[in-house]
Protein backbone atom coordinates (compact mmCIF):
# COMPACT_ATOMS: atom_id res chain seq x y z
CA UNK A 1 0.00 0.00 0.00
CA UNK A 2 1.51 3.41 -0.95
CA UNK A 3 2.23 5.94 1.74
CA UNK A 4 -0.55 8.48 2.29
CA UNK A 5 -0.04 11.84 0.66
CA UNK A 6 1.27 14.77 2.66
CA UNK A 7 -2.19 16.38 2.45
CA UNK A 8 -3.83 13.32 3.99
CA UNK A 9 -1.21 13.23 6.73
CA UNK A 10 -1.66 16.93 7.49
CA UNK A 11 -5.44 16.51 7.82
CA UNK A 12 -5.10 13.51 10.12
CA UNK A 13 -2.47 15.22 12.25
CA UNK A 14 -4.56 18.38 12.57
CA UNK A 15 -7.68 16.43 13.59
CA UNK A 16 -5.60 14.42 16.08
CA UNK A 17 -4.22 17.55 17.73
CA UNK A 18 -7.67 19.18 17.80
CA UNK A 19 -9.16 16.11 19.49
CA UNK A 20 -6.33 16.06 22.03
CA UNK A 21 -7.02 19.71 22.91
CA UNK A 22 -10.66 18.97 23.75
CA UNK A 23 -11.67 17.95 27.24
CA UNK A 24 -14.18 15.47 25.81
CA UNK A 25 -12.12 13.33 23.43
CA UNK A 26 -15.26 11.80 21.96
CA UNK A 27 -16.49 15.15 20.66
CA UNK A 28 -16.42 15.89 16.97
CA UNK A 29 -13.97 18.48 15.68
CA UNK A 30 -16.02 21.25 13.99
CA UNK A 31 -15.34 21.55 10.26
CA UNK A 32 -14.84 25.31 10.59
CA UNK A 33 -12.08 24.73 13.13
CA UNK A 34 -10.40 22.19 10.86
CA UNK A 35 -10.56 24.46 7.82
CA UNK A 36 -9.13 27.39 9.77
CA UNK A 37 -6.29 25.31 11.21
CA UNK A 38 -5.33 24.09 7.73
CA UNK A 39 -5.84 27.50 6.14
CA UNK A 40 -8.31 26.20 3.55
CA UNK A 41 -11.90 27.12 2.70
CA UNK A 42 -14.60 24.97 4.39
CA UNK A 43 -15.61 23.38 1.08
CA UNK A 44 -12.09 22.11 0.50
CA UNK A 45 -11.93 20.65 4.01
CA UNK A 46 -15.30 18.94 3.58
CA UNK A 47 -14.28 17.35 0.28
CA UNK A 48 -11.08 15.98 1.82
CA UNK A 49 -12.81 14.73 4.96
CA UNK A 50 -15.38 12.85 2.87
CA UNK A 51 -12.51 11.12 1.06
CA UNK A 52 -10.89 10.26 4.39
CA UNK A 53 -14.22 8.86 5.62
CA UNK A 54 -14.48 6.64 2.53
CA UNK A 55 -10.98 5.35 3.33
CA UNK A 56 -12.02 4.49 6.89
CA UNK A 57 -9.70 7.01 8.50
CA UNK A 58 -12.31 9.38 9.96
CA UNK A 59 -15.92 9.39 11.07
CA UNK A 60 -17.72 12.35 9.46
CA UNK A 61 -21.11 13.77 10.40
CA UNK A 62 -22.40 16.46 8.00
CA UNK A 63 -23.01 19.83 9.69
CA UNK A 64 -21.54 18.41 12.91
CA UNK A 65 -17.87 17.60 12.48
CA UNK A 66 -15.26 14.87 12.24
CA UNK A 67 -13.19 12.58 14.44
CA UNK A 68 -10.57 9.97 13.74
CA UNK A 69 -11.27 6.25 13.57
CA UNK A 70 -8.77 3.95 15.35
CA UNK A 71 -6.95 3.48 12.02
CA UNK A 72 -6.82 7.22 11.41
CA UNK A 73 -5.67 7.86 14.97
CA UNK A 74 -2.75 5.44 14.65
CA UNK A 75 -1.66 6.94 11.34
CA UNK A 76 -1.88 10.48 12.74
CA UNK A 77 0.18 9.47 15.79
CA UNK A 78 2.90 8.08 13.53
CA UNK A 79 3.01 11.37 11.60
CA UNK A 80 3.42 13.20 14.93
CA UNK A 81 6.17 10.72 15.86
CA UNK A 82 8.11 11.59 12.72
CA UNK A 83 7.58 15.32 13.22
CA UNK A 84 8.65 15.40 16.85
CA UNK A 85 11.67 13.14 16.45
CA UNK A 86 12.86 15.21 13.50
CA UNK A 87 12.51 18.38 15.59
CA UNK A 88 14.57 16.84 18.37
CA UNK A 89 17.20 15.61 15.89
CA UNK A 90 17.51 19.09 14.36
CA UNK A 91 18.00 20.65 17.81
CA UNK A 92 20.19 18.02 19.48
CA UNK A 93 22.33 16.92 16.55
CA UNK A 94 22.35 19.84 14.10
CA UNK A 95 22.20 22.57 16.73
CA UNK A 96 19.21 24.40 15.28
CA UNK A 97 17.10 26.69 17.46
CA UNK A 98 13.88 25.22 18.84
CA UNK A 99 12.17 28.29 17.35
CA UNK A 100 13.01 27.31 13.75
CA UNK A 101 12.65 23.54 13.62
CA UNK A 102 8.86 23.32 13.29
CA UNK A 103 8.70 24.38 9.64
CA UNK A 104 11.66 22.18 8.72
CA UNK A 105 10.01 19.19 10.41
CA UNK A 106 6.75 19.94 8.59
CA UNK A 107 8.58 19.44 5.30
CA UNK A 108 10.70 16.46 6.33
CA UNK A 109 8.02 14.46 8.17
CA UNK A 110 6.37 13.39 4.91
CA UNK A 111 9.62 12.23 3.28
CA UNK A 112 11.31 10.33 6.14
CA UNK A 113 10.85 6.55 6.14
CA UNK A 114 9.86 4.62 9.25
CA UNK A 115 13.30 2.95 9.15
CA UNK A 116 15.07 6.31 9.27
CA UNK A 117 12.82 7.55 12.07
CA UNK A 118 13.48 4.40 14.11
CA UNK A 119 17.24 4.96 13.66
CA UNK A 120 16.89 8.56 14.82
CA UNK A 121 14.79 7.43 17.79
CA UNK A 122 17.42 4.88 18.79
CA UNK A 123 20.30 7.33 18.34
CA UNK A 124 18.57 9.89 20.56
CA UNK A 125 17.98 7.29 23.29
CA UNK A 126 14.23 6.71 22.81
CA UNK A 127 13.25 10.19 24.06
CA UNK A 128 9.84 10.73 25.64
CA UNK A 129 9.42 14.35 24.50
CA UNK A 130 10.51 16.75 21.76
CA UNK A 131 12.29 20.11 22.32
CA UNK A 132 9.00 21.80 23.26
CA UNK A 133 7.99 19.09 25.73
CA UNK A 134 5.42 17.48 23.44
CA UNK A 135 5.17 13.70 23.97
CA UNK A 136 6.59 11.48 21.23
CA UNK A 137 4.48 8.46 20.17
CA UNK A 138 6.27 5.11 20.02
CA UNK A 139 6.60 3.02 16.86
CA UNK A 140 3.14 1.51 17.42
CA UNK A 141 1.50 4.94 17.67
CA UNK A 142 0.98 4.78 21.44
CA UNK A 143 1.71 7.93 23.42
CA UNK A 144 1.72 8.82 27.11
CA UNK A 145 0.02 12.19 27.62
CA UNK A 146 0.34 13.62 31.10
CA UNK A 147 -2.14 16.04 32.63
CA UNK A 148 0.04 18.97 33.70
CA UNK A 149 -0.90 22.22 35.38
CA UNK A 150 0.04 25.57 33.84
CA UNK A 151 1.59 28.73 35.26
CA UNK A 152 -2.00 29.94 35.73
CA UNK A 153 -3.12 26.98 37.83
CA UNK A 154 -0.07 25.76 39.78
CA UNK A 155 0.37 26.82 43.44
CA UNK A 156 2.06 30.12 44.25
CA UNK A 157 5.51 29.94 45.82
CA UNK A 158 6.00 26.24 45.12
CA UNK A 159 8.96 25.09 42.98
CA UNK A 160 7.86 23.63 39.65
CA UNK A 161 9.60 22.48 36.47
CA UNK A 162 8.58 23.74 33.05
CA UNK A 163 7.60 20.62 31.11
CA UNK A 164 5.81 21.68 27.94
CA UNK A 165 5.19 24.73 25.73
CA UNK A 166 1.92 24.40 23.83
CA UNK A 167 2.39 27.38 21.48
CA UNK A 168 5.18 26.91 18.94
CA UNK A 169 5.01 30.30 17.27
CA UNK A 170 8.63 31.21 16.47
CA UNK A 171 8.48 34.70 18.01
CA UNK A 172 6.95 33.30 21.21
CA UNK A 173 9.63 30.61 21.45
CA UNK A 174 12.39 33.19 20.97
CA UNK A 175 10.85 35.27 23.77
CA UNK A 176 10.83 32.24 26.07
CA UNK A 177 14.41 31.32 25.15
CA UNK A 178 15.54 34.88 25.86
CA UNK A 179 14.09 34.53 29.35
CA UNK A 180 15.44 30.99 29.97
CA UNK A 181 11.91 29.57 29.91
CA UNK A 182 12.52 26.17 28.31
CA UNK A 183 11.48 22.65 29.35
CA UNK A 184 13.56 21.47 32.29
CA UNK A 185 13.89 24.93 33.84
CA UNK A 186 12.89 25.22 37.51
CA UNK A 187 10.45 28.04 38.29
CA UNK A 188 8.48 29.52 41.13
CA UNK A 189 5.33 31.62 40.69
CA UNK A 190 5.69 34.71 42.83
CA UNK A 191 2.42 36.47 42.01
CA UNK A 192 -0.59 36.59 39.67
CA UNK A 193 -2.47 39.79 38.94
CA UNK A 194 -5.65 39.45 36.87
CA UNK A 195 -6.21 43.20 36.68
CA UNK A 196 -2.71 43.81 35.33
CA UNK A 197 -2.84 40.68 33.15
CA UNK A 198 0.49 39.43 34.42
CA UNK A 199 2.20 36.53 36.14
CA UNK A 200 5.47 37.12 37.99
CA UNK A 201 7.88 34.18 37.82
CA UNK A 202 11.23 33.53 39.46
CA UNK A 203 13.40 31.55 37.07
CA UNK A 204 17.05 30.87 36.38
CA UNK A 205 19.36 32.31 39.06
CA UNK A 206 16.18 33.61 40.73
CA UNK A 207 15.69 36.12 37.90
CA UNK A 208 12.32 37.88 37.93
CA UNK A 209 10.26 37.39 34.75
CA UNK A 210 6.87 38.98 34.07
CA UNK A 211 4.60 37.46 31.41
CA UNK A 212 0.98 37.90 30.39
CA UNK A 213 -1.84 35.57 31.38
CA UNK A 214 -2.28 34.16 27.86
CA UNK A 215 1.41 33.32 27.69
CA UNK A 216 1.33 31.75 31.16
CA UNK A 217 -1.53 29.46 30.09
CA UNK A 218 0.71 28.02 27.35
CA UNK A 219 3.43 26.92 29.77
CA UNK A 220 2.77 23.57 31.45
CA UNK A 221 4.58 22.58 34.63
CA UNK A 222 5.09 19.67 37.01
CA UNK A 223 6.10 19.69 40.70
CA UNK A 224 9.86 20.02 41.12
CA UNK A 225 11.76 17.20 42.77
CA UNK A 226 13.01 18.14 46.27
CA UNK A 227 16.68 19.15 46.32
CA UNK A 228 19.29 17.32 48.34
Amino acid sequence: MPLPSSTVENYLKTIYKAQAAQRDHGRLVPMGHLAQALNVVPGTATTMVKALAESGLVHYEPYAGVRLTPAGEKLAALVLRRHRLIELFLVKVLGMSWAEVHDEAERLEHAASDKLIDRIDNMLGRPATDPHGDPIPDSSGSMVVRDYQTLLTCPLGTPVVLTRVTDQDAAFLRFLEGNSLKPGQKLRIEARDDAADQVVVRGKRDAKITIGMRAAAKLQVAPAEPEG
